[in-house]
């Protein structure tokens, strides 16, 4: 029995794949760059980051002040409900004690009209003691000069002895020197011993009080009688 020849490359006809291109294709790449290869680098970072932001921010609170919608939108859901139980609250306090505010206001009425006289025979009375003032005090220290203008020896110094006695402690007597006034009179200098000028004047019975510069003492005393 005859062989048969075996198939050889010869005994097929020429397709693609017999004149493959030169070079290996699909199971080689060339090098990326390195913008490339960094990227998935930086979108881990990022991710990262933002997870860990988002973290904080709950656990810390801080998410109503970054995100103030939401911390709005709650409000707005809570103040409905708290004006609610408040209006309601109101309204329960209120109807237990409308009858008893409406009590007291009659009592009350009640008692003003049975008070408005007495109040009103009572008013004239207090305006006196509200317009009176309490009058000056005088200084006992202030010093006082009394002059003798009359021809009585030691008149001056009689006199003097009564202001002592009264309880000043300033009193000096002294003979006059210039131009005397027509009647006995209570020099003072300054608005301040207009008190006691008058006090002076009392205790000697001396009627005329005046105001005079250029004084040599706060208040001068002349004795002409």
């Amino acid at each position: 029995m005859a062989r048969k020849d075996r198939n050889t490359d010869e005994s097929y006809a020429e397709d693609v794949f017999d004149n493959p291109p030169q070079g290996p294709v699909g199971v080689h790449r060339g090098n990326r760059s390195v913008a490339a290869r960094l990227v998935p680098f930086l979108i881990v970072i990022v991710v990262a980051a933002v997870a860990g932001l988002t973290v904080w921010a709950v656990m810390s609170g801080e998410g109503a002040k970054v995100m103030p919608w939401k911390s709005a939108a709650t409000s707005s859901q809570t103040a409905p409900a708290s004006k609610s139980s408040k209006s309601s609250k109101s309204s329960a306090s209120e109807s237990p004690s409308a009858s008893a505010s409406q009590s007291a206001s009659a009592s009350a009425s009640e008692s003003e009209s049975a008070s408005a006289s007495p109040s009103d025979s009572q008013s004239p009375s207090a305006s006196p003691s509200q317009s009176q003032t309490p009058a000056a005090a005088a200084n006992l220290t202030t010093q006082v000069r009394v002059v003798n203008g009359t021809k009585k020896t030691g008149y001056a110094a009689t006199q003097a002895s009564v202001l002592q006695k009264a309880g000043y402690t300033n009193v000096v007597a002294a003979n006059p020197s210039g131009s005397l006034p027509a009647g006995s009179v209570v020099w003072y200098q300054n608005e301040a011993d207009v008190a006691t000028a008058q006090d002076v004047a009392a205790k000697l019975g001396i009627s005329n009080v005046r105001q005079v510069s250029n004084l040599s003492a706060p208040v001068v005393v002349v004795l002409m009688n």
